[in-house]
């Protein structure tokens, strides 16, 4: 398995998390504030990462405040997305710089593959803040553990 490959991998477990903490709140009779922000913050974190891989304007902000349902409809529609940005992908491009401009105006070079990488391991991060955040309230988070996934054979 080449790096484009396991970073596919990675991306698919990161499309089931997803939608794992999503259903989660969507379970939820008013889901936890903090919690669905968090989760806007993925969506919107991964939309500016592809973004910028793309050389395009971000879509959207990076803290961006969507109600429940339109953070529904970019968990669903990001996986396409990125499944095209892998499409084109070589192994020898996981090394290519990318310069973009962070939120706060600063200027910085990672490399696709270290982008790639960011966007999941930044992902699996809030996902375990919404699950602390589930459970502070009273509800038994979404399991959204990488092992879990691959041992039930999602990817």
């Amino acid at each position: 398995m080449d790096g484009v490959q396991q970073l596919e991998r990675l991306f698919a477990y990161d499309e089931w998390a997803n939608g794992e903490a999503l259903a989660n709140l969507q379970a939820a009779p008013k889901p936890e504030a903090r919690a669905l922000k968090l989760l806007n913050h993925v969506v919107g974190a991964e939309l500016l990462w592809l973004a910028r891989l793309e050389n395009r304007r971000a879509p959207v902000a990076v803290w961006p405040d969507f109600t429940l349902a339109q953070c529904a409809d970019h968990v669903k529609s990001l996986p396409r997305r990125w499944q095209d940005y892998f499409a084109d992908l070589a192994p020898a491009d996981l090394a290519t710089p990318i310069d973009y401009v962070n939120s706060k105006g600063e200027k910085f070079e990672s490399t696709v593959g270290d982008i790639l990488m960011h966007v999941v391991l930044h992902s699996a991060y809030h996902r375990g803040q919404i699950a602390a955040d589930v459970r502070t309230a009273g509800r038994d988070p979404a399991g959204t553990d990488f092992i879990h996934c691959t041992r039930t054979g999602r990817i």
